[in-house]
């Protein structure tokens, strides 16, 4: 019989997070395991390779992000209110410039691999597409249409994040919700 699956994917996953915002993309499977408090056999266990684990980490943050930044809009009840608030959640949480720039450089090695690349295409593409649903319900009367508004709006998520990692003066948070209004703000006739 086999043991109850107690160490879960989700710890493992968090611990790698962690961990390649220390390291970078130089971090370990072992590194990961010493992290989540578990063996190396658990972690390539569970996610067979490095490779893996950087799969499942990409297909749970897009889950996470579809869920959190639904959860944002749903909890106010101006439409507009709520695409700024989905919009910000997208890096809540990044306050330390020397880990955004880690996880900036495992991004540009995941855009190596093939595997990982289309797992961030579909990322890019779930963001989008969370962001339109969002976009369609907000009137912006001096904005493009709704499609070009969320590629717009997400491409202005990834593009600051990348500034902030590579250039990073103030709070992210600070910086996205300025750029955020003010794009919004202009689409509104402000």
């Amino acid at each position: 019989m086999a043991r109850p699956k107690t160490i879960t994917d989700e710890r493992l996953l968090t611990a790698a997070a962690e961990v390649i915002g220390r390291k970078g993309p130089n971090f370990t499977v072992a590194d990961v395991a010493e992290q989540a408090g578990v063996s190396v056999g658990t972690v390539a266990g569970r996610f067979g390779s490095k490779s893996g684990l950087l799969q499942a980490l990409t297909r749970q943050t897009t889950a996470a992000n579809e869920r959190r930044m639904r959860a944002a809009a749903a909890a106010r009840p101006d439409p507009a209110d709520g695409l700024r608030a989905a919009l910000l959640t997208w890096f809540e949480g990044m306050t330390d410039p020397v880990e955004a720039q880690n996880h900036l450089a495992q991004l540009g090695v995941d855009l190596i691999d093939p595997q990982l690349r289309a797992l961030l295409a579909d990322l890019y593409e779930a963001t989008e597409r969370t962001v339109l649903e969002l976009t369609r319900r907000v009137e912006l009367p001096r904005g493009p249409g709704p499609e070009r508004a969320a590629r717009v709006l997400t491409g202005l998520l990834y593009g600051v994040s990348m500034d902030w990692s590579v250039r990073p003066r103030g709070e992210l948070a600070d910086r996205l919700a300025q750029d955020v209004d003010a794009v919004l703000d202009a689409w509104k006739g402000r």
